[in-house]
This record gives C-alpha cells, structure tokens and sequence, in this order.
C-alpha cells in the first residue's frame, strides 16, 4: 500500500496526488513537490489514503518537503514578479503586433519557466516573441494558448446569480455541458439567458440534469393524450416538473377546460423523452457547446 495526497497548484485547479511517505502533511498545508514542471509549490487537499501500487500506472512522485517560512516569501515573491513579467510581456506583444491577449503570466517555484497564457482567434507565431522574451528573463519561456473557458477560470469574476464562479471558486475541471440540459431543465433557449461570463453555456446547468432527468421520466410528453383519476380523457397541455403536476386539456359536457393533476392521478404509457431542437434554435445557439474546449494543464 502506498500513502498518497492531492496537491492543488492554484485556486479551484486540478488535484494530484503525490506520494506522502514519511513525511506528516495535513489538509491546508504548503508543500514543495516535483512535478513534470519542475519544483511547484503547493497546497495540501484532503486526507492521506492508501492506494495499492497495483492501482497505480505510474509510481507517483513523492512530497519533497513541508514548506518552510522562507518557501512562503520566496512565494509571495514569484508573485509579484509575475506582475512585473506581466506588464513586460504585454509590451512586448504590442512591439511585435501580435493579436493576441495575454490573461496570466506564472513562474515555477524555482524559477525554472515563466509560462505566459494567452487567447487568439487563430494559430500565433509568437516565435520571435519568444525569443525577445527569454532575452529579458533569462529563462526558459513558455506561452501556452487557452479557450475561454480557461480564461475566465483564471481571471474569475461574478455570475449572473450574483455569486462569485463557479470555475474561479471550485470547480477543479469543467463538466461536459448541452443544448439538452436547457431543453430537459425548461429553460429558455435565449442565448444572453443561458450562457456564463465566458459566453459558454454555464456550468452549472450540470448541476441538476440528474434530478431533472429522474422528474422528467415520470412525466408525459406535452400533447400526449392520458386517463384521468375521474375518468376522463384527455391531452397533456403543460408539465411542472418541479411540483409534478400536468395540466390536461378535457371535455365536460361538452365544453373544453383545462384542469390540474398530480401525476399518480393520471395513467399514460411510460416512454423515452426525446429532446428535440428546432432548426431556428439550433442555429440561435450555435457556437455556445463546448465541444473542442482546450484544457488548461494545470
């Protein structure tokens, strides 16, 4: 059995684990660890477990050490010299007329690379940029091209729940996200409705497409024709999924009225829901699924 951890690198990143050993850490903490990078500094998630090597398709790397108060300065260091890289990079990219926006700018813990994150509507030959800019850090250089997605994870900002994001706070990867789910949830297809800071549908329409999912199979389709508690017939005008209730168009004496059952007062063939879009709403929302969304290595 081998013991392991999760580090995290930055705010609501992805979890690693590495190899505790002899070494105590607990939840919370700073640790220095080698990564595929170089030497990171990181932050401690969640409690040790043991895995069996067998598990395991690589042998993991270990925690070198518990960082001490000079790795926290040397930290907090690398922080304000990206700063500075930052402003310099931004310059640079305005002497060499390149369209492109920088978003963030990161050092390794021992200064081994300076990572530069950018977005672009196309393919960038940033190499004469690079070159400039190795120059001036005398360092390896890395500029690293993300998606939106990435970049609003990176800048953060507020929903329009009014809460900070999710993808800034803690979502750690980005769940796969549908035109289907709206349609499942009863959303509006209105684009400016459905879609997150970064103009992709939100994440959080993940959130409860199961339960949705659960509400949704025992309900009958709009217009479907279904049997009373009462004995009468009729054809389903309307669904609440939440409450599940279904309004039902029926014939009393003659005279058409719509009426309100719970759903244990209605029989129906059970069947599939099937989702589908219209032409013009599929065109309305065309290039809002993330299908080909580039992942940021963290």
């Amino acid at each position: 059995m081998t013991k392991v951890i999760g580090v995290r690198f930055r705010q609501a990143g992805r979890i690693y684990n590495f190899a505790v050993g002899d070494i105590e850490v607990e939840n919370g903490q700073h640790v220095i660890v080698e990564t595929a990078r170089g030497i990171e500094y990181g932050e401690v998630v969640g409690k040790i477990k043991e895995i069996n090597e067998e598990e395991l398709s690589a042998p993991l790397k270990p925690i070198i050490r518990v960082a001490t108060p000079e790795d926290d300065e040397k930290e907090l260091e690398n922080k304000k010299k990206e700063k500075k890289a930052y402003k310099i990079c931004l310059e640079k990219i305005k002497k060499h007329g390149l369209e492109m926006k920088l978003i963030n700018t990161e050092y390794t813990f021992d200064n081994n690379k300076v990572l530069f994150y950018f977005t672009a509507d196309g393919r960038i030959d940033f190499r004469e940029l690079v070159k400039d800019l190795a120059s001036v850090f005398k360092t390896r250089i890395e500029l690293r091209q993300v998606g939106v997605r990435d970049e609003t994870k990176m800048l953060g900002g507020i929903g329009v729940c009014g809460r900070p994001l999710c993808c800034h706070t803690f979502l750690p990867e980005f769940a796969p996200v549908s035109i289907k789910m709206a349609k499942e949830q009863s959303l509006s297809l209105n684009p400016t409705k459905i879609s997150g800071v970064c103009g992709r549908l939100m994440c959080c329409l993940k959130n409860e497409q199961e339960t949705y999912e659960y509400l949704n199979a025992n309900l009958p389709s709009v217009g479907e024709n279904v049997k009373t508690f009462d004995g009468l017939r009729g054809e389903v005008y309307s669904v609440n999924v939440l409450r599940q209730k279904v309004k039902v168009i029926v014939e009393v004496n003659d005279e058409k009225e719509i009426r309100e059952y719970n759903i244990k007062e209605l029989k129906f063939k059970p069947k599939k829901k099937k989702i589908n879009l219209a032409a013009d709403e599929i065109k309305a929302l065309k290039g809002l699924e993330d299908k080909e969304e580039s992942k940021l290595d963290d």
